[in-house]
């Protein structure tokens, strides 16, 4: 499995997402050599499918489908990525203990070359409000926790969540879970959708281990010089 990042650069997850091949292949062609993974998302995936993932560039992928459904469906879908040997593959933790155990219990078919099954906890768009009218009546933080713990029992190696809940994990989890964390936002930069935020310095300074970061790098002028900028303001 990937190992946690040793530097900089590699904790960058750069989010290819465009349903454009060539959009695609054009950023990740940049990018190589300034990051540690690449995110195959659902817009590219959705537009691609698995050739996308195999037009990729010799880099570690992030394949963030977010799977979720019965035990079984999901179980049968990890089997059927597993060629592609993505080093990352995301599930929604709200699926359930038995669904995330059924996953972990397929991905084990590829061995020493599994990949990291990371569990989805609380999208970054949303809010308590937003939590609310979905009926969870808890704030994000809590309901990360929740859904983590639950998560790390039934057998998934780590987690996805927000910047402002990368410290309540490590407090309520430890360090062993592996840490992936989307709503990243360099100092300056505008929100967009994302509804919990923190810059790349703070995520990491939390215990954060990969940042997935879309577009204050794929929107830049020079992709390459902003992921650098990025790599730069963390700590060695």
């Amino acid at each position: 499995m990937l190992a946690r990042p040793s530097h900089p650069a590699a904790r960058l997850i750069p989010a290819i997402d465009t349903a454009d091949p060539r959009r695609a292949a054009d950023l990740a062609a940049r990018l190589l050599g300034h990051c540690g993974a690449l995110k195959c998302g659902l817009e590219l995936f959705a537009a691609e499918g698995p050739a996308a993932v195999r037009a990729m560039p010799a880099v570690p992928i992030f394949l963030d489908l977010k799977l979720h459904d019965i035990p079984n469906t999901v179980a049968g879908a990890v089997r059927a990525l597993l060629p592609l040997r993505p080093a990352m593959l995301t599930l929604h933790a709200a699926g359930g203990q038995a669904m995330l155990a059924a996953a972990r219990e397929a991905a084990e078919a590829a061995g020493a070359e599994r990949p990291i099954l990371l569990a989805v906890t609380v999208l970054t768009s949303l809010d308590t409000a937003a939590l609310a009218a979905i009926g969870v009546g808890d704030p994000p933080a809590a309901q990360v926790v929740r859904l983590a713990k639950l998560a790390l029992a039934a057998g998934a190696d780590g987690l996805v969540c927000s910047p402002r809940e990368v410290a309540p994990i490590r407090d309520a989890c430890g360090a062993a879970p592996l840490l992936v964390v989307p709503g990243i936002r360099p100092p300056g930069s505008a929100a967009g959708d994302q509804a919990r935020v923190a810059t790349p310095a703070e995520a990491v300074a939390a215990g954060a281990d990969w940042l997935v970061i879309g577009r204050p790098i794929t929107g830049a002028a020079d992709p390459a010089a902003a992921a650098q900028a990025i790599a730069a303001q963390l700590p060695r």
